[in-house]
């Protein structure tokens, strides 16, 4: 079993355990935190919803993203994931929500936010936190490292840990 099919089945212990529902806010990942999630037996009873909002457009719609945060901050940004993760929460009615957007390249990368550059944030509640990485790698291992980050996050955040730290 890989890493991230053993992280995301044990996130599935931890939310059963407590009783409560993840939704997932993607975009660099394309849906590959919902899809990890999903490979786990019984994840309707955990998993409760999964947007993959690419465009800019979409975050707003979908997710409630103000537009303007496009302009001032840009999509790669901590405010934007911490509204994509509120936006997952409000949407779906879940208790916790993991949200990222990045630059997985191999184009796209600026001297601000190079490729490899990822936020992430996670959000139970009232209680948000988000961190800001910086993968190596090709297009897919930003991405799947991305995943594992998110994954790792949400099993912190479920037993009530701060899920950046750790």
């Amino acid at each position: 079993m890989d890493c991230i099919t053993r992280l995301a089945g044990q996130l599935g212990e931890a939310l059963l355990r407590r009783q409560l529902q993840v939704a997932t806010a993607e975009s660099c990942t394309g849906g590959g935190i919902a899809e990890a999630i999903t490979r786990i037996a019984g994840s309707s009873q955990w998993f409760e919803a999964g947007y993959v909002t690419y465009s800019n457009r979409q975050k707003t719609r979908q997710l409630g993203v103000p537009g303007a945060l496009f302009d001032t901050v840009g999509a790669v940004s901590r405010e934007v994931v911490e509204a994509m993760a509120r936006g997952a929460l409000q949407y779906s009615g879940a208790q916790l929500a993991v949200a990222v957007s990045g630059i997985a390249g191999p184009d796209g990368g600026t001297l601000d936010k190079p490729v490899g550059t990822v936020w992430l944030a996670w959000q139970d509640g009232e209680r948000s936190f988000s961190s800001r990485q910086q993968f190596a790698g090709d297009r897919q291992a930003v991405r799947e490292q991305a995943v594992l980050c998110a994954l790792r996050g949400l099993l912190r955040l479920a037993a009530g840990e701060n899920p950046v730290e750790g």
